[in-house]
């Protein structure tokens, strides 16, 4: 079964213009649109192009061939992992967090920002960045907190007011 090639992007104008959409429909492209707050959504994929692209690495003139450009997202994507720091976890890597490495790393930050502050409190106002291990992680926390709202016992919803 051959299937359609898909031009995915977001809801905007011009992709679903008349003549954009009868274009796609001659050359036997199947229109794709995002739905918000989605791990394909516009704004992350655009995140992650944006980190992809601005990689010291990254070639400026393109890649030669499809072997180059696999190897290349392969190294990126390892990098991306086990490297790169992110800051919704605190500015841990996606490695550590998942081997529970974080918990040690962050304590090790906390204190050294401590003891930053003490050798010169001139330099502080207030306390010092938060490096509490983040707990939970979800790319879609408002969406969760609905699920998990609506797939609560009858009993355990919170009553209208």
């Amino acid at each position: 079964m051959l299937t359609k090639p898909v031009l995915h992007g977001d809801n905007g104008s011009t992709l679903k213009a008349t003549s954009v959409l009868a274009m796609l429909h001659w050359l036997g492209v199947k229109p794709s649109y995002s739905r918000p707050r989605v791990s394909d959504d516009n704004a992350y994929v655009e995140s992650l192009f944006r980190t992809a692209k601005y990689r010291p690495e990254f070639p400026a003139k393109g890649f030669a061939d499809l072997d180059q450009a696999r190897a290349w997202a392969a190294e990126f994507v390892r990098w991306y992992n086990h490297d790169h720091r992110h800051s919704g976890i605190r500015y841990v890597s996606p490695a550590q967090r998942h081997a529970g490495a974080d918990t040690a790393i962050l304590a090790a930050r906390h204190e050294l920002y401590c003891q930053a502050r003490e050798r010169s409190p001139r330099r502080w106002f207030g306390a010092t960045r938060n490096w509490a291990p983040i707990t939970v992680v979800t790319l879609n926390p408002e969406r969760d907190s609905v699920v998990e709202t609506h797939s609560r016992p009858l009993d355990k919803q919170p009553l209208a007011a």
